[in-house]
């Protein structure tokens, strides 16, 4: 018997969240959570938006006089790169997957799977880097308060972890009303932002020297213009953390609120409201950004980007500190606190929502793992050890988070380039296709420059992968049928053939002359001892797709002479099999299946199973069976010989 905390761990008594920040569409429209699409762009700029915190002191740090420049080549690529690109994602994943299930529809069997297993991986590495950086930098921000630098100074990894804690906490609490909590923070934070943007703008403006000072410490740097756009180009890849946020912008697709004459199938209006939410998004983002990198750029002295600078990890808020004075200054610091804390519950709830939408129905993840707080623990233990390993350092997480957000973008480039090429749109396959080329130039070179991201995010790869596999051994011996649907021959045959119990012969599929049946019917009555009396109906099992695991089992009948067969397909034989067997008992006798031995090894007939959906049939059967039902009454009775 389960004990409470186990029940609460699993949430067997919890209700379902009034409003979060990933639904599946049809729980959004049954509830009637959908809101306007600015108000769900509020919700995934959380994400996009707070990365104002960090991304100026970034690229500061990273491009030094030529930020502005790098800034405004990520904004091109923002803008005809990553928006078109996520467009197209809205327009054929409208249903919350993103790009991960475009891959995935567009490959088949297992390269499918284990395509998405690794782009997990990925995803994981840049979420769990979000909250880990987002917390980072919160805890920045909270130091390098001058109202509370004599208390916390000196503890930003104590500090973080706090933060951290108390994220956790409110997860297994459980987390509602997302989106208003996320409009009043959105909205707030880039009012502010503009206010410290602005007032950095107007004293350049009002010092003219201070652009006059900036170019000739160019010109004296770089020989030319081309060397300066040379420079920046090279250094831009540091700066790839500004392209965060696209992917959830289309995971939050279904919480969009579309037309009244929206269909499940066609939601047009949805889809038309979700590319303005990116759009949009897109636009403010790239002003901030230009006007933050030339600002700061400008405004703040370079030893105060560097690690341990009152502007590393915070440049606006320095400035907001410097211009505006301490009260403004701790007010913008609360709002960046609070946005960046609430991006870190984003990509919690973008973990929360990734996993359970995949694996369990890959069979490559135990059941539990949809409830979220045994994955909340997971996750904070994770979080907590990386902010450890990086001491709680923004710098030092940029690459890794950089690393994960570059990997889905280039596999949404792939994507769409692929989408565009099945499609025959040769202009489109060609625009994505230097798209998809720019986004893995990008992650090379940050792969190449830090491969720190890289190693984390293959640790994630072979965890999703290590346990995966070991799920779907583990679970191979469930029923994993849905359902079981008769067609019209089916039906029709059954009931021509009244005899009970319902005997059922094993036979190969593709042997389908009256020669092959007899032959079969000889082998089974003399190595099975069927009775010369007892009729019966050939089975066989077409295996459509040995990937997947939870199946719809389709069946249908022919006759070959005096032969009547059921033709039944699915993922798996011995699962089909007995998942037919247990849909045909009735309340009778339970039905009976005569097989043969096979005569390869079992180590290989193992491999067959879990990987080709056949293996050693008779003996799988006959445990997947057992283990469905418990009854031996009215357990179906699996007979083998030869």
């Amino acid at each position: 018997m389960k004990t409470a905390f186990l029940r609460w761990l699993l949430q067997e008594e919890a209700a379902k969240q009034k409003e979060g920040f990933y639904e599946e569409p049809k729980v959004v429209q049954e509830q009637h959570h959908t809101q306007p699409w600015w108000k769900v762009m509020c919700l995934t700029g959380v994400d996009y938006f707070s990365t104002l915190g960090y991304q100026p002191g970034i690229a500061a740090l990273a491009a030094g006089l030529v930020a502005p420049f790098a800034t405004i080549v990520l904004v091109l690529v923002t803008l005809f790169g990553a928006l078109p690109m996520y467009r197209r994602v809205a327009e054929e994943s409208p249903y919350g997957d993103g790009s991960i299930s475009m891959l995935e529809r567009l490959l088949s069997y297992w390269p499918s799977k284990l395509l998405v297993l690794v782009l997990i991986g990925f995803v994981a590495t840049g979420f769990i880097i979000t909250i880990t950086l987002s917390a980072a930098d919160a805890a920045a921000h909270m130091v390098e308060n001058p109202f509370l630098k004599g208390a916390l100074g000196g503890h930003q990894v104590a500090v973080t972890l706090v933060l951290l804690i108390l994220l956790g906490a409110v997860f297994l609490k459980g987390f509602k009303e997302a989106i208003g909590i996320a409009v009043v923070l959105v909205l707030t934070y880039l009012a502010l932002s503009a206010l410290v943007v602005g007032k950095g703008l107007s004293i350049i403006a009002a010092h003219p020297e201070l652009i006059s000072n900036w170019t000739h410490l160019l010109s004296f740097k770089y020989v030319s213009p081309l060397a300066v756009l040379g420079a920046a180009l090279l250094v831009f890849p540091k700066l790839a953390l500004g392209l965060s946020g696209f992917e959830t912008g289309v995971v939050v697709m279904p919480l969009i609120q579309g037309d009244a004459t929206d269909t499940p199938s066609n939601p047009v209006g949805r889809i038309r409201n979700g590319k303005k939410l990116l759009t949009t998004a897109a636009l403010i983002m790239s002003v901030f950004l230009i006007a933050s990198s030339f600002a700061t750029t400008l405004l703040i002295p370079a030893d105060a980007f560097q690690p341990g600078g009152e502007a590393n990890g915070r440049a606006l808020a320095y400035l907001a500190h410097e211009h505006l004075g301490e009260v403004v200054g701790t007010a913008y610091d609360i709002i960046t606190i609070a946005i960046l804390w609430f991006a870190g519950a984003s990509a919690m709830a973008g973990l929360l929502n990734i996993v359970p939408r995949y694996l369990p129905k890959y069979g490559m993840a135990p059941e539990w793992s949809r409830a979220h707080r045994p994955l909340v623990l997971i996750y904070m233990m994770i979080a907590c050890l990386v902010i450890i390993l990086f001491k709680a350092n923004v710098d030092a997480q940029a690459a890794a988070y950089a690393t994960g957000v570059l990997a889905m973008m280039t596999s949404a480039a792939m994507a769409v380039t692929l989408s565009a090429r099945k499609k025959h749109q040769k202009a489109q396959t060609i625009m994505f296709s230097i798209i998809s080329l720019i986004f893995i130039y990008t992650s090379a070179v940050t792969i190449i420059t830090d491969p720190q991201g890289l190693y984390i995010a293959l640790l994630f790869i072979l965890l999703v992968l290590t346990i995966s596999i070991a799920s779907r051994v583990l679970r191979s011996f469930e029923l994993r049928v849905t359902n079981v649907v008769l067609d019209e021959s089916a039906v029709q045959l059954l009931e021509d053939f009244p005899v009970r119990p319902l005997r059922l012969v094993s036979h190969h599929p593709g042997r389908s002359s009256i020669e092959e049946y007899t032959k079969q019917e000889m082998r089974v009555r003399q190595m099975v001892h069927l009775p010369e009396e007892d009729p019966f109906i050939f089975l066989e099992v077409i295996v459509d797709d040995a990937s997947e695991f939870n199946d719809v089992v389709e069946v249908s009948a022919k006759r070959v002479g005096r032969y009547g067969i059921l033709v039944a397909h699915g993922s798996s034989v011995p699962n089909t099999v007995a998942a037919l067997m247990l849909h045909l008992r009735g309340n009778g006798a339970p039905p009976q299946v005569y097989m043969r031995w096979t005569e390869e090894s079992p180590t290989q007939l193992m491999v067959d199973f879990l990987i080709g959906g056949r293996g050693d049939v008779p003996p799988l059967t006959r445990e997947i069976l057992r283990r469905a039902e418990p009854d031996r009454n009215r357990r179906p009775i699996v007979h083998v010989g030869g």
